[in-house]
């Protein structure tokens, strides 16, 4: 397993790149976790006694690779959390899915409710029961062969959301047994990468832009090109 590598740090947040593998959060496991590996980088580098504050501000599933923000404060972990909920952090990922989406760019919204028990998410056309509105967009980047690259906006932050509502576009990602795609990847990662954060920075009040690009050889040279 790969190991993570910070990408943006000040005396506030702290931004990582989270390998795919690693859980964000402890669970039942009880393997390693990025908040450990993050609590840890700070408490080594700056020589910190005694318990040191690092909190994610947000969560990738564990197949999932890409940018984890971190706050080091609780002021900052408040104002981040803020703005994550007012949708104030723009998010950016990059998915290769399976064949072609029918339009080269459109906005879903669904329904989802998440079953914990099996831990799937299910989308519908309307709202059901305790579903919970998620929207996104998507932009076809390129094809090749069998799999399209594509880059996802999402508006809301639901469990498995963007896995669950490429699968509604008959698109599962690459390597996403859960939803929908032929054939796991090697390693058990899907082709899910979280690209992009841009955000005004909670206490700094300075625009930050953070990229994280993944290593998908079909579509190095159009990833190469992305901003």
């Amino acid at each position: 397993m790969n190991n993570p590598q910070v990408v943006f740090e000040d005396n506030h947040l702290l931004i990582v790149e989270k390998p795919t593998g690693w859980l964000v959060q402890g669970d039942e496991t009880g393997d390693p976790t990025l908040t450990d590996w993050a609590t840890e980088y700070i408490r080594k580098k700056y020589k910190k006694p005694g318990n040191v504050f690092c909190q994610p501000c947000h969560r990738l599933d564990r197949p999932v690779g890409g940018l984890v923000t971190f706050a080091r404060t609780s002021k900052g972990l408040e104002r981040m959390n803020r703005l994550f909920r007012e949708n104030e952090v723009s998010k950016t990922y990059l998915a290769t899915v399976d064949g072609t989406p029918a339009k080269n760019q459109d906005t879903l919204v669904h329904w989802l409710e998440k079953d914990e028990r099996r831990n799937i998410a299910r989308a519908y056309i309307k709202q059901k029961g305790k579903s919970k509105r998620a929207e996104l967009s998507y932009q076809l980047i390129a094809s090749h062969g069998k799999v399209s690259l594509l880059k996802i906006l999402p508006k809301t932050g639901r469990p498995h959301q963007i896995r669950v509502q490429m699968k509604t576009l008959n698109c599962p990602i690459k390597g996403d047994l859960k939803y929908g795609y032929s054939k796991p990847n090697q390693d058990k990662s899907i082709d899910l990468h979280a690209f992009k954060l841009d955000f005004v920075h909670p206490v700094k009040k300075e625009p930050i832009s953070i990229i994280s690009k993944p290593k998908w050889p079909d579509f190095k040279a159009f990833i190469d090109e992305l901003d």
